[in-house]
């Protein structure tokens, strides 16, 4: 049972997390032989103020 879990950015809408999932869903099935019911994708959405990306600025 594969689980992917995606890491991105707040805003995006149920509409586009569906979409997205079906696409992994699709690939896991076609390439890997793994059956639908069987695809596990978690999405964690954060606010850009939960990262500090380059805080040293160098």
């Amino acid at each position: 049972m594969p689980f992917v879990e995606i890491h991105w950015f707040e805003g995006r809408s149920d509409e586009q997390k569906a979409e997205v999932a079906k696409r992994i869903e699709q690939a896991l099935v076609e390439v890997a032989g793994v059956a639908p019911d069987h695809c596990w994708i978690k999405f964690s959405d954060s606010s850009k103020a939960d990262f500090l990306i380059n805080p040293t600025g160098e």
